[in-house]
């Protein structure tokens, strides 16, 4: 993802028109910032305020995924507000997940791309 303020002109350009285009395309450009505004920032504390606006609008896809994230709405919040992270320690088991699907199936050479394009 790349901040709008880093865009090339082209592409910011080519993305201001089709905004200026598409009022969908607008308001789902503007959910998603204000996403990446609260993964960058560390502000999980906005994510109820923002499951909310997307909830309120007509975005049926975004509204169902902001739904789910009630599921699990401690985890999600948590994860955008702390320092601490799991991810190395899931990329480890994702490793190995993919390790033991391929036990016995198909060659070393297959695993090992397997393993390398995971990364």
């Amino acid at each position: 993802m790349t901040r709008p303020e880093h865009l090339r002109d082209e592409d910011a350009d080519k993305l201001h028109r089709l905004r200026e285009r598409d009022p969908e395309l607008d308001r789902l450009t503007l959910h998603v910032r204000k996403l990446a505004a609260m993964m960058t920032g560390r502000h999980g504390d906005r994510l109820e305020d923002w499951i909310i606006d997307i909830e309120h609008d007509s975005l049926a896809p975004l509204a169902r995924s902001a739904r789910n994230l009630r599921h699990g709405f401690d985890a999600v919040g948590n994860g955008l507000s702390l320092l601490h992270s799991s991810g190395a320690v899931e990329g480890n088991i994702n490793r190995l997940m993919l390790k033991r699907q391929m036990f016995g199936r198909a060659s070393l050479d297959l695993l090992r791309k397997r393993v390398l394009l995971t990364r």
